[in-house]
């Protein structure tokens, strides 16, 4: 009976791994571009709240559900974060992930699925001039 609970003496003072968390914060440490701004994404609705959290929204430029802003890290953004922390996901990310509102609706697209070679109405002599 003794030995089902035996506990093998190389294991006792083991030091247990770290979390993936842990790991992965050391590998974005080590990059070499430093995270300037913050990617803030609205996850969830602010119907039901008051008007104060309705304006922080929109001070930071939330207007509805999954729409994506960035802002430079500053204090005024991060008090305004933290207003409204219970409605956004908040990733800090360096500048060269910033993308503007077209280049953000350009990746959103999808592709056409085709490409036009060409087309037998080509030559019409109102299209050339």
């Amino acid at each position: 009976m003794a030995s089902l609970f035996r506990i093998p003496s190389s294991n006792i003072f083991k030091p247990l791994s770290r979390s993936f968390a842990t790991e992965a914060k050391k590998q974005v440490a080590s990059k070499s571009e430093p995270n300037t701004h913050f990617k803030i994404t609205l996850r969830r609705s602010a119907i039901a709240l008051g008007e104060r959290k309705k304006e922080t929204l929109v001070a930071l430029g939330l207007h509805r559900r999954m729409q994506t802003v960035y802002h430079v890290h500053s204090p005024e953004a991060a008090g305004k974060i933290l207003k409204v922390k219970e409605l956004v996901e908040v990733e800090n990310v360096p500048a060269k992930a910033v993308r503007s509102q077209s280049e953000q609706r350009k990746e959103r697209k999808a592709s056409r699925g085709y490409q036009v070679q060409g087309t037998k109405l080509g030559g019409l002599s109102w299209e050339t001039s």
